[in-house]
């Protein structure tokens, strides 16, 4: 494993560990899987382990594991207070020292302000006295470097970014956010101030490795450097001077294996022209044919009204990046079988799920979308036949 410096000179593993989508059974987490899981990353040198309040189950999970192996003071852990859920300032303790007790610590090595999209959201914990509350939690020594998660575009990133003396960020980025949300304009204003960027999304979810196009996945079978699509994301993330650390959502031994591999191989600038021309062309390819640009996130549920949007959005990009065929029948097996219906025509546009939306997509008029798409008339009535008898 390779390290990158914090703002004071601490090494940062290249690569962190997402912990937002760790394996489920049933409705809680795998503790047994991600336990085995984690335990190889530390062994492999990750040292830098990213959670938040409101990633169900995560902050629990990860601060048992932590405890029962005795490694809490080998390693960094990041969570985020959800300033969205802040209206007094009471309430800030009160999310913070849950945290603690999840995570059964006595401190937070790296805290963020969860998902910033504008400077109002900054303004009105500000109101709420929230820097001072930063100097006493560090004075104290409950937190240690302070940042803040952001979703928005680049100007917006630059604002929050002046607008405190920030120890580190973490912006999504990937080579199909280069010049969206805070874009390497973001990542460079960042370095520039001798702040670490820590990278979110760095393979969109999964969709730069699992929904590339045919065509996409040619120029990658075909290139001269043999190298997986995960490893290209990745290692054009790395390639950068201004990037720190990279957090990567692992559910599988091989994966942790992989990804530690890449991060004790990359160099900085390896990158020759032929690399950025492949990248070039991959992007090409995925654009031409991605309608939802939906990275799974699932900020934008629980939908009040049952509807499975990142689903809906899942399936709907691969009806036009593999078969329209195939994507309907996965969608009829992934959504369509629910003793619950989750379909997008339930969806009554309350507007919910677009307020919390990182990707400010316009998820109301793209259900509709998707819900033509996915639900074409005959289909419609035979999956509603086909749920009478087999949900009986």
């Amino acid at each position: 494993m390779q390290y990158r410096n914090d703002k004071y000179g601490e090494p940062m593993s290249l690569l962190g560990y997402g912990c937002m989508r760790f394996t489920k059974k049933g409705l809680s987490t795998d503790i047994s899987k991600t336990e085995k899981e984690i335990m190889k990353a530390y062994e492999l040198g990750v040292n830098y382990y990213d959670t938040a309040y409101i990633y169900s189950g995560s902050e629990e999970c990860l601060g048992e594991i932590l405890e029962r192996n005795n490694i809490r003071k080998n390693v960094n852990i990041a969570t985020k207070l959800p300033q969205y859920l802040i209206s007094s300032k009471s309430a800030i303790d009160k999310y913070f020292n849950e945290q603690l007790k999840r995570l059964r610590t006595d401190y937070i090595d790296y805290y963020l302000m969860h998902m910033l999209t504008d400077i109002s959201a900054w303004e009105n914990l500000v109101k709420l006295g929230i820097k001072d509350w930063i100097i006493r939690k560090k004075k104290e020594g409950a937190i240690r470097n302070i940042g803040f998660s952001f979703h928005g575009n680049s100007d917006m990133f630059i604002k929050i970014l002046d607008a405190y003396d920030w120890d580190f960020c973490q912006i999504q980025y990937n080579y199909l956010d280069d010049v969206s949300q805070a874009g390497v304009k973001g990542l460079k204003a960042a370095a520039a101030k001798h702040i670490p960027v820590i990278i979110m999304e760095p393979l969109r979810g999964g969709k730069l490795v699992d929904m590339l196009p045919d065509q996409a996945k040619k120029y990658i079978e075909l290139y001269e450097k043999k190298r997986s699509a995960a490893e290209w994301g990745l290692r054009w993330l790395w390639n950068q001077p201004e990037v720190t650390c990279v957090l990567s959502g692992m559910n599988s031994i091989e994966m942790v294996e992989e990804n530690c591999r890449i991060a004790s191989e990359v160099e900085i600038d390896e990158f020759s022209q032929a690399d950025f021309e492949l990248i070039e062309r991959i992007k090409d390819s995925i654009n031409e044919r991605t309608k939802v640009g939906c990275t799974g996130c699932g900020y934008c549920m629980p939908c009040p009204k049952g509807v499975d949007i990142p689903g809906a959005f899942r399936f709907y990009n691969e009806m036009y990046i593999s078969k329209k065929t195939e994507a309907r029948f996965e969608y009829f097996r992934a959504v369509g079988i629910r003793k619950e219906p989750a379909f997008p025509s339930q969806c009554v546009g309350c507007g919910k799920c677009e307020s919390h939306c990182p990707q400010h997509i316009e998820i109301r008029k793209k259900l509709k979308e998707a819900n033509r798409a996915l639900m074409p008339f005959p289909l419609n009535v035979g999956v509603r036949v086909a749920r009478r008898f087999m949900l009986k």
